[in-house]
């Protein structure tokens, strides 16, 4: 392989993995929200 070749893998592996962190804590953050009552979600009004 290239060098160009391991450039692409690593910047393909790390763009993946901030991809899945960041789906992950959108879906663990609107899962948290519903568990908060409505009376205290100062961030909706």
């Amino acid at each position: 392989m290239s060098n160009w070749g391991y450039i692409i893998v690593g910047w393909s592996a790390a763009a993946g993995v901030l991809g899945a962190y960041a789906v992950r804590l959108v879906t663990r953050g609107r899962s948290l929200s519903r568990r908060v009552p409505p009376e205290r979600r100062r961030w909706m009004g």
